[in-house]
């Protein structure tokens, strides 16, 4: 029996004896630690959103906090919002702003601590494990049954909202990392093919820079560097090594010259970037390719849905390949829904939202405006466009393909996770550091990382 845990005056509380609080399991005690740590850095304002009439909301209505914030994903959200609606069940939007869900993640611990818990996040990730532990999340077993997930999921999806044995998150879509974006007006205007390895790469951005074109959209945003970086470690090495050093985290792993090179190649792509590197949002270095500025970006598919949005049509004016190297991978990213117990007053509300997120129908409209693809085996294939058909081809061959992404919550705690991320960024932007030192540093974080416990495939 999973006992709920409270949050009375700032202090957590389960109500039990301090016997009981001390078997906490070593992940209760690190993730308390880091809601609290949270907490005391975020302004009062960060957990009293909506806070105002909390007390009155009705049972028939969701308070969701999330990060689709972008034109096209806020086009797949009214998808979600209109279904709810048929239902007649309020959405109350909770959209915080923020590339990677950074700002949403403190939000969302501030006002657990705070004791005013949204009843629907956007949770992905392994993170599932530790929220539950607290006792937080509400089970959707029933809801998994009736549905015939473990049928009808793509089993890394099936085993990734699972903890202990338990469902407690709802799967909404998958999203292909190792996309390589690219503007087709400029490539047919210059005559250029779509650079299948890394050396017809570097001769197609030379003649890009010849015609005064900025090859490849990049924003020095720590989680944009790191995402183009584990696409060059897949590149490098396929998804056995990958998964050495962002989900086993085997420290001998970072002295591989594997990810030496993959370094290397992450610090030579600057000269095909724009000088200097800002620091944009994903969506405006997604602008420049919309506009020809740059002729490529490699960037998760959710660019894709930015560009339908914007009225860029698929295969007219860009098309979407792999990083070279990646053609036979599919380095993923699930959006998922987690549902926050509280007093279990709006169980029913929140249970249909879970049924309705794995219906085709709501698959099929969700995806086709987000840039994704279905978590489902066997979606509609008709609203799907040839990005879409070659992501679910991809994923569609099993997890000897598949790299789970370190930067979107998929291979390892946030911990870890961030101090990969922020040595990543360090070595790319300040060139006197040496690969060497990357690797001992990285290796340094793998050594002291928690080990997660992991369900069986």
């Amino acid at each position: 029996m999973v006992i709920p845990i409270k949050i009375q005056n700032g202090v957590l509380n389960n109500g039990s004896t301090k016997s009981c609080r001390a078997v906490w399991s070593v992940r209760q005690r690190r993730i308390t630690v880091a809601i609290t740590a949270a907490w005391l850095a975020m302004p009062l304002w960060s957990y009293a959103v909506e806070r105002h009439g909390q007390d009155n909301v009705q049972p028939t209505s969701l308070q969701v906090l999330h990060w689709w914030t972008s034109d096209g994903e806020r086009k797949a959200v009214k998808v979600l919002v209109d279904k709810l609606a048929e239902e007649n069940i309020t959405w109350r939007d909770v959209a915080i702003p923020g590339g990677a869900g950074l700002g949403a993640a403190k939000v969302l611990k501030s006002r657990v601590l705070a004791g005013y818990s949204p009843e629907v996040t956007q949770l992905n990730g392994v993170v599932f494990g530790e929220w539950a532990d607290l006792g937080l999340l509400l089970e959707l077993d029933n809801v998994a049954t009736s549905g015939d997930w473990k049928k009808l999921l793509f089993p890394t999806v099936w085993t990734l909202v699972q903890t202990r044995g338990h469902v407690v998150a709802a799967p909404l879509d998958i999203h292909r990392i190792n996309v390589l974006f690219y503007n087709r007006k400029v490539f047919d205007r210059l005559g250029l093919a779509v650079p299948k390895t890394w050396g017809e790469f570097d001769r197609v951005a030379a003649q890009l820079v010849h015609a005064g074109v900025v090859p490849l959209a990049q924003s020095s945003e720590a989680w944009q560097i790191a995402t183009l970086f584990e696409t060059l470690v897949l590149a490098e090495s396929g998804p056995a090594f990958y998964r050495q050093l962002f989900v086993e985290l085997r420290a001998n792993a970072y002295n591989d010259p594997r990810l030496a090179h993959a370094l290397k190649r992450l610090r030579g792509l600057k000269q095909w970037m724009p000088t200097p590197i800002k620091e944009l949002a994903w969506n405006e270095a997604t602008r420049q390719l919309a506009t020809g500025s740059a002729a490529m970006l490699v960037m998760g598919d959710w660019a894709k849905g930015e560009l339908n949005a914007w009225g860029r049509v698929t295969d007219i004016d860009f098309g979407c390949s792999t990083v070279p190297g990646t053609a036979d991978y599919h380095l993923y990213s699930v959006d998922t829904l987690a549902m926050f117990a509280g007093d279990y007053s709006h169980q029913p509300a929140q249970e249909k939202l879970a049924q309705i997120m794995t219906t085709g129908a709501l698959q099929a409209d969700f995806n086709q405006f987000k840039g994704s693809i279905s978590v489902l085996r066997y979606p509609n294939m008709s609203k799907m466009d040839s990005c879409a058909t070659a992501s679910w081809r991809s994923f569609s061959k099993g997890s000897a393909f598949q790299a789970p992404s370190l930067v979107h919550r998929m291979a390892t705690d946030e911990t870890t996770k961030d101090a990969i991320i922020g040595e990543v960024r360090r070595y790319f932007m300040d060139d006197k550091v040496t690969e060497i030192d990357t690797q001992r540093r990285l290796a340094a974080i793998a050594r002291t990382a928690p080990k997660l416990e992991r369900p069986e495939e």
